[in-house]
């Protein structure tokens, strides 16, 4: 082939080449210019947030540092205050002490007056026994008594009818019989009872239960 017909051609060939090597160089420009804009917006981004955290930090920490100067303002009052909460727990816990020692005392006084007022129902009760006891005695002495007074009156009308020559059905009175009763003085009943004759062939009676003659 000819050198003249193939110089042009190679020309031309470089000439593509270099508007291809061209465009490519333009697309990659184009493509890193977008990068940088996006990385520059990124910064903008980050560099506002970090500005916005900047500022909220700024604006906790100047809040903290308020309310610790206000805590700190308070910290008087509140020692104050703790220190008379502890003077008052201290006066209740004698106060305490004081009432608990008065209740054992109480207590104690309690305890003294029940076995006091047990001892003196058993007392009282022993008393009552005894009283029974003795009222008993006296009733069944008394009853003894009354017997043998019937006892005697019996005899007395007995005496009477013979030397009377009465029968069972005659009722002397106690001026009949007082001859016959030694010391000459009709019996009295010792419980207060009141005595009836009555015939000769009948037991006297005591208007007291239980105080009777058997025959």
């Amino acid at each position: 082939m000819n050198s003249k017909n193939l110089f042009p051609g190679i020309c031309l060939l470089l000439l593509i080449i270099s508007e291809i090597f061209l465009f490519s160089a333009n697309h990659q420009k184009s493509m890193a210019q977008a990068q940088l804009r996006e990385a520059q917006e990124q910064v903008t981004d980050l560099q506002s947030q970090l500005d916005e955290a900047t500022n909220s930090g700024a604006y906790a920490q100047s809040t903290e540092m308020g309310r610790l100067r206000g805590e700190n303002q308070d910290l008087p009052r509140l020692r104050k205050q703790i220190q008379q909460l502890q003077a008052d727990n201290e006066a209740l816990k004698q106060q305490l002490g004081k009432t608990r020692q008065t209740a054992q005392q109480q207590q104690q006084q309690l305890d003294q007056i029940q076995a006091e007022s047990e001892q003196a129902a058993e007392d009282q009760q022993a008393q009552a026994q005894a009283a029974a006891q003795v009222a008993a005695e006296r009733a069944a002495s008394q009853r003894t008594t009354c017997i043998a007074n019937l006892r005697l009156i019996y005899a007395a009308k007995q005496a009477w009818a013979l030397e009377k020559n009465k029968t069972d059905a005659d009722t002397p009175t106690e001026q009949d019989l007082l001859p016959y009763i030694k010391g000459g003085a009709f019996p009295v009943c010792p419980s207060g009872g009141v005595y009836t004759i009555g015939a000769v062939g009948q037991a006297p009676s005591c208007s007291i239960p239980g105080h009777i003659l058997s025959q």
